[in-house]
Protein backbone atom coordinates (compact mmCIF):
# COMPACT_ATOMS: atom_id res chain seq x y z
CA UNK A 1 0.00 0.00 0.00
CA UNK A 2 2.68 2.50 0.99
CA UNK A 3 4.77 1.55 -2.07
CA UNK A 4 1.88 2.29 -4.42
CA UNK A 5 1.24 5.57 -2.58
CA UNK A 6 4.91 6.57 -2.90
CA UNK A 7 4.72 5.73 -6.61
CA UNK A 8 1.55 7.79 -7.03
CA UNK A 9 2.94 10.84 -5.22
CA UNK A 10 6.36 10.34 -6.79
CA UNK A 11 4.81 10.44 -10.25
CA UNK A 12 3.26 13.82 -9.51
CA UNK A 13 6.50 15.13 -8.01
CA UNK A 14 8.37 13.87 -11.08
CA UNK A 15 6.09 15.97 -13.27
CA UNK A 16 6.95 18.99 -11.13
CA UNK A 17 10.64 18.06 -11.36
CA UNK A 18 10.45 18.04 -15.17
CA UNK A 19 9.01 21.56 -15.03
CA UNK A 20 11.77 22.55 -12.59
CA UNK A 21 14.31 21.17 -15.07
CA UNK A 22 12.89 23.46 -17.76
CA UNK A 23 13.58 26.46 -15.53
CA UNK A 24 17.07 25.17 -14.74
CA UNK A 25 17.97 24.70 -18.42
CA UNK A 26 16.44 28.06 -19.39
CA UNK A 27 18.54 29.76 -16.69
CA UNK A 28 21.75 28.01 -17.70
CA UNK A 29 21.20 28.87 -21.38
CA UNK A 30 20.33 32.50 -20.49
CA UNK A 31 16.80 32.18 -21.87
CA UNK A 32 15.66 33.05 -18.34
CA UNK A 33 17.69 35.84 -16.75
CA UNK A 34 17.75 37.33 -13.29
CA UNK A 35 15.97 40.51 -14.40
CA UNK A 36 12.84 38.51 -15.29
CA UNK A 37 12.54 36.75 -11.92
CA UNK A 38 11.12 39.62 -9.80
CA UNK A 39 8.41 40.26 -12.41
CA UNK A 40 7.41 36.59 -12.56
CA UNK A 41 7.43 36.40 -8.77
CA UNK A 42 5.12 39.42 -8.59
CA UNK A 43 2.82 37.89 -11.22
CA UNK A 44 2.59 34.74 -9.12
CA UNK A 45 2.20 36.54 -5.81
CA UNK A 46 -0.32 39.17 -6.82
CA UNK A 47 -2.26 37.46 -9.62
CA UNK A 48 -1.83 33.71 -10.10
CA UNK A 49 -1.94 32.50 -6.47
CA UNK A 50 -4.96 34.69 -5.58
CA UNK A 51 -6.77 33.30 -8.65
CA UNK A 52 -5.99 29.73 -7.52
CA UNK A 53 -7.37 30.45 -4.04
CA UNK A 54 -10.50 32.20 -5.31
CA UNK A 55 -11.17 29.37 -7.78
CA UNK A 56 -10.80 26.73 -5.04
CA UNK A 57 -13.34 28.52 -2.79
CA UNK A 58 -15.74 29.17 -5.66
CA UNK A 59 -18.04 26.26 -4.81
CA UNK A 60 -21.41 25.54 -3.29
CA UNK A 61 -21.56 26.08 0.47
CA UNK A 62 -21.43 22.90 2.57
CA UNK A 63 -21.53 23.04 6.40
CA UNK A 64 -19.14 20.11 6.77
CA UNK A 65 -16.60 21.83 4.50
CA UNK A 66 -16.70 24.92 6.71
CA UNK A 67 -15.94 22.77 9.76
CA UNK A 68 -13.08 21.12 7.89
CA UNK A 69 -11.81 24.57 6.98
CA UNK A 70 -11.59 25.37 10.69
CA UNK A 71 -9.63 22.16 11.31
CA UNK A 72 -7.29 23.04 8.45
CA UNK A 73 -6.63 26.47 9.97
CA UNK A 74 -5.93 24.96 13.40
CA UNK A 75 -3.58 22.38 11.87
CA UNK A 76 -1.69 25.12 10.02
CA UNK A 77 -1.39 27.24 13.16
CA UNK A 78 -0.15 24.23 15.15
CA UNK A 79 2.42 23.42 12.46
CA UNK A 80 3.85 26.94 12.50
CA UNK A 81 3.99 27.10 16.31
CA UNK A 82 5.79 23.74 16.46
CA UNK A 83 8.22 24.91 13.78
CA UNK A 84 8.94 28.14 15.67
CA UNK A 85 9.64 26.22 18.89
CA UNK A 86 11.90 23.72 17.10
CA UNK A 87 13.81 26.47 15.27
CA UNK A 88 14.34 28.45 18.48
CA UNK A 89 15.63 25.42 20.35
CA UNK A 90 17.65 23.58 17.69
CA UNK A 91 18.82 26.09 15.07
CA UNK A 92 21.63 28.26 16.38
CA UNK A 93 24.56 30.08 14.79
CA UNK A 94 27.09 32.62 16.07
CA UNK A 95 26.39 34.64 12.92
CA UNK A 96 22.93 36.12 13.59
CA UNK A 97 22.42 36.79 9.89
CA UNK A 98 22.86 33.09 9.12
CA UNK A 99 20.77 32.10 12.14
CA UNK A 100 17.83 34.23 10.97
CA UNK A 101 17.87 32.67 7.49
CA UNK A 102 18.17 29.12 8.83
CA UNK A 103 15.34 29.62 11.33
CA UNK A 104 13.14 31.19 8.68
CA UNK A 105 13.76 28.19 6.43
CA UNK A 106 12.84 25.83 9.27
CA UNK A 107 9.58 27.60 10.11
CA UNK A 108 8.13 28.52 6.72
CA UNK A 109 7.34 26.02 3.98
CA UNK A 110 6.73 26.70 0.32
CA UNK A 111 3.02 26.03 0.87
CA UNK A 112 2.08 28.08 -2.18
CA UNK A 113 4.49 27.49 -5.05
CA UNK A 114 5.37 23.86 -4.24
CA UNK A 115 2.37 22.57 -2.29
CA UNK A 116 -0.61 23.89 -4.25
CA UNK A 117 0.33 22.19 -7.55
CA UNK A 118 0.81 18.87 -5.74
CA UNK A 119 -2.42 19.25 -3.75
CA UNK A 120 -4.25 19.96 -6.99
CA UNK A 121 -2.72 16.94 -8.72
CA UNK A 122 -3.40 14.51 -5.85
CA UNK A 123 -6.67 15.82 -4.41
CA UNK A 124 -8.20 18.22 -6.93
CA UNK A 125 -10.10 21.37 -5.91
CA UNK A 126 -10.75 20.02 -2.39
CA UNK A 127 -7.03 19.77 -1.71
CA UNK A 128 -6.46 23.31 -2.97
CA UNK A 129 -9.40 24.47 -0.82
CA UNK A 130 -7.61 23.27 2.33
CA UNK A 131 -4.21 24.34 1.00
CA UNK A 132 -5.49 27.89 0.61
CA UNK A 133 -6.35 27.91 4.31
CA UNK A 134 -2.78 26.88 5.15
CA UNK A 135 -1.55 29.78 2.98
CA UNK A 136 -3.75 32.25 4.88
CA UNK A 137 -2.29 31.11 8.22
CA UNK A 138 1.20 31.12 6.68
CA UNK A 139 0.70 34.78 5.71
CA UNK A 140 -0.33 35.74 9.24
CA UNK A 141 2.83 34.20 10.70
CA UNK A 142 4.98 35.39 7.79
CA UNK A 143 4.02 39.05 8.19
CA UNK A 144 4.39 38.98 11.98
CA UNK A 145 6.95 36.45 13.24
CA UNK A 146 8.73 36.25 9.88
CA UNK A 147 9.24 40.02 9.70
CA UNK A 148 10.44 40.12 13.33
CA UNK A 149 12.79 37.15 12.77
CA UNK A 150 14.47 38.53 9.64
CA UNK A 151 14.20 42.27 10.34
CA UNK A 152 14.48 42.45 14.11
CA UNK A 153 12.64 44.94 16.28
CA UNK A 154 13.47 47.83 13.96
CA UNK A 155 11.48 46.18 11.14
CA UNK A 156 8.29 46.90 13.08
CA UNK A 157 4.86 45.37 12.68
CA UNK A 158 2.41 46.64 10.11
CA UNK A 159 -1.24 45.68 10.60
CA UNK A 160 -1.87 47.12 7.15
CA UNK A 161 0.58 44.68 5.52
CA UNK A 162 -0.88 41.81 7.52
CA UNK A 163 -4.43 42.51 6.36
CA UNK A 164 -3.67 43.76 2.85
CA UNK A 165 -1.38 40.96 1.65
CA UNK A 166 -2.44 38.82 -1.34
CA UNK A 167 -2.97 35.63 0.68
CA UNK A 168 -5.36 37.15 3.20
CA UNK A 169 -7.24 39.21 0.60
CA UNK A 170 -7.77 36.28 -1.77
CA UNK A 171 -8.92 33.95 1.02
CA UNK A 172 -11.33 36.65 2.20
CA UNK A 173 -12.72 37.00 -1.33
CA UNK A 174 -12.96 33.23 -1.66
CA UNK A 175 -14.78 32.89 1.66
CA UNK A 176 -17.24 35.54 0.51
CA UNK A 177 -18.18 33.46 -2.52
CA UNK A 178 -18.21 30.23 -0.47
CA UNK A 179 -20.40 31.56 2.35
CA UNK A 180 -22.85 33.60 0.26
CA UNK A 181 -25.10 32.77 -2.69
CA UNK A 182 -23.05 35.12 -4.89
CA UNK A 183 -20.68 33.88 -7.56
CA UNK A 184 -18.48 35.39 -10.24
CA UNK A 185 -20.11 35.76 -13.65
CA UNK A 186 -18.68 33.40 -16.24
CA UNK A 187 -17.00 36.24 -18.11
CA UNK A 188 -14.87 36.90 -14.99
CA UNK A 189 -14.54 33.34 -13.71
CA UNK A 190 -13.05 32.08 -16.99
CA UNK A 191 -10.03 34.46 -16.81
CA UNK A 192 -9.60 33.58 -13.11
CA UNK A 193 -9.47 29.88 -14.01
CA UNK A 194 -7.06 30.53 -16.89
CA UNK A 195 -4.68 32.48 -14.67
CA UNK A 196 -4.96 29.82 -11.95
CA UNK A 197 -3.76 27.24 -14.48
CA UNK A 198 -0.37 29.00 -14.48
CA UNK A 199 0.16 28.02 -10.83
CA UNK A 200 1.89 24.74 -11.69
CA UNK A 201 4.36 25.66 -14.47
CA UNK A 202 5.47 29.16 -13.45
CA UNK A 203 6.52 28.42 -9.84
CA UNK A 204 8.38 25.29 -10.92
CA UNK A 205 10.29 27.25 -13.58
CA UNK A 206 11.25 29.83 -10.93
CA UNK A 207 12.45 27.09 -8.58
CA UNK A 208 14.54 25.71 -11.46
CA UNK A 209 16.10 29.14 -11.83
CA UNK A 210 16.98 29.20 -8.11
CA UNK A 211 18.55 25.75 -8.40
CA UNK A 212 20.77 27.07 -11.18
CA UNK A 213 22.02 29.79 -8.80
CA UNK A 214 23.78 27.51 -6.33
CA UNK A 215 26.90 29.56 -5.55
CA UNK A 216 29.28 26.65 -4.89
CA UNK A 217 29.59 23.11 -3.59
CA UNK A 218 30.60 24.41 -0.14
CA UNK A 219 27.05 23.55 0.93
CA UNK A 220 28.13 19.92 1.24
CA UNK A 221 30.16 20.89 4.30
CA UNK A 222 27.57 23.19 5.94
CA UNK A 223 26.24 21.04 8.77
CA UNK A 224 23.80 23.66 10.05
CA UNK A 225 22.23 24.03 6.63
CA UNK A 226 21.71 20.26 6.48
CA UNK A 227 20.18 20.31 9.96
CA UNK A 228 17.67 22.87 8.69
CA UNK A 229 16.93 20.73 5.62
CA UNK A 230 16.40 17.67 7.86
CA UNK A 231 14.07 19.53 10.20
CA UNK A 232 12.07 21.17 7.38
CA UNK A 233 11.69 18.13 5.13
CA UNK A 234 11.69 15.10 7.46
CA UNK A 235 11.62 15.52 11.23
CA UNK A 236 8.96 18.21 11.60
CA UNK A 237 6.62 17.01 8.81
CA UNK A 238 6.67 13.41 10.08
CA UNK A 239 5.94 14.54 13.65
CA UNK A 240 3.14 16.79 12.39
CA UNK A 241 1.66 14.01 10.24
CA UNK A 242 1.01 11.88 13.31
CA UNK A 243 -0.08 14.90 15.36
CA UNK A 244 -2.66 15.83 12.72
CA UNK A 245 -3.84 12.22 12.58
CA UNK A 246 -4.29 11.91 16.34
CA UNK A 247 -6.14 15.24 16.35
CA UNK A 248 -8.68 13.71 14.00
CA UNK A 249 -7.67 14.90 10.53
CA UNK A 250 -8.42 12.32 7.86
CA UNK A 251 -8.43 11.75 4.11
CA UNK A 252 -8.04 14.85 1.91
CA UNK A 253 -7.81 17.18 4.90
CA UNK A 254 -4.91 15.21 6.38
CA UNK A 255 -3.05 14.74 3.10
CA UNK A 256 -3.42 18.40 2.13
CA UNK A 257 -2.07 19.57 5.52
CA UNK A 258 0.89 17.19 5.24
CA UNK A 259 1.72 18.34 1.69
CA UNK A 260 1.89 21.94 2.96
CA UNK A 261 3.90 20.93 6.02
CA UNK A 262 6.54 18.90 4.17
CA UNK A 263 7.27 21.37 1.36
CA UNK A 264 10.76 22.91 1.14
CA UNK A 265 11.56 26.36 2.57
CA UNK A 266 9.46 29.28 1.36
CA UNK A 267 10.92 31.10 -1.63
CA UNK A 268 10.37 34.44 0.10
CA UNK A 269 13.32 33.58 2.35
CA UNK A 270 15.29 35.12 -0.54
CA UNK A 271 13.09 38.22 -0.63
CA UNK A 272 13.32 38.83 3.13
CA UNK A 273 17.05 38.08 3.24
CA UNK A 274 17.65 40.71 0.56
CA UNK A 275 15.26 43.25 2.12
CA UNK A 276 16.75 43.01 5.63
CA UNK A 277 20.41 42.53 4.63
CA UNK A 278 20.65 38.94 5.81
CA UNK A 279 22.82 36.21 4.25
CA UNK A 280 21.34 36.11 0.73
CA UNK A 281 23.83 33.51 -0.53
CA UNK A 282 22.76 31.16 2.26
CA UNK A 283 19.09 31.85 1.50
CA UNK A 284 19.54 30.96 -2.19
CA UNK A 285 21.51 27.84 -1.30
CA UNK A 286 19.03 26.69 1.35
CA UNK A 287 15.99 27.10 -0.92
CA UNK A 288 17.73 25.46 -3.87
CA UNK A 289 19.21 22.50 -1.99
CA UNK A 290 16.09 21.79 0.07
CA UNK A 291 13.91 21.97 -3.05
CA UNK A 292 16.13 19.42 -4.78
CA UNK A 293 16.08 17.10 -1.75
CA UNK A 294 12.30 17.50 -1.37
CA UNK A 295 11.82 15.73 -4.68
CA UNK A 296 12.87 12.58 -2.77
CA UNK A 297 11.36 13.30 0.65
CA UNK A 298 7.91 14.65 -0.25
CA UNK A 299 6.66 11.43 -1.91
CA UNK A 300 7.58 9.38 1.17
CA UNK A 301 6.12 11.75 3.77
CA UNK A 302 2.92 12.32 1.80
CA UNK A 303 2.57 8.61 1.07
CA UNK A 304 2.69 7.88 4.81
CA UNK A 305 -0.25 10.24 5.35
CA UNK A 306 -2.16 8.55 2.52
CA UNK A 307 -1.76 5.09 4.06
CA UNK A 308 -2.99 6.01 7.53
CA UNK A 309 -6.43 4.42 8.13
Amino acid sequence: MIVSSIFSVGQQVLILFILISVGFVCAKTKLLQSGAIPGINNLLLYTVTPCVIIESFHREYQPDMLLSLGYAALAAAAAHLINIAAASLLVRDKDKSREAVLRFGTVFSNCGYMALPLQDALLGPEGVFYGATFIAVFNIFNWTYGIFLMGGKEAGFSARKLVLNPGILSVSAGLFFFLTPFSLPQILFTPVRSLAALNTPLPMVIIGYYLSCLPSLRVVFDGKLWLTVFLRLIALPVAQTFLFYFLGLRDALLVSAVVSACAPPAANALVFASKFNRDTELAVTLVAVATAVSILTMPVVVAVSMTLP
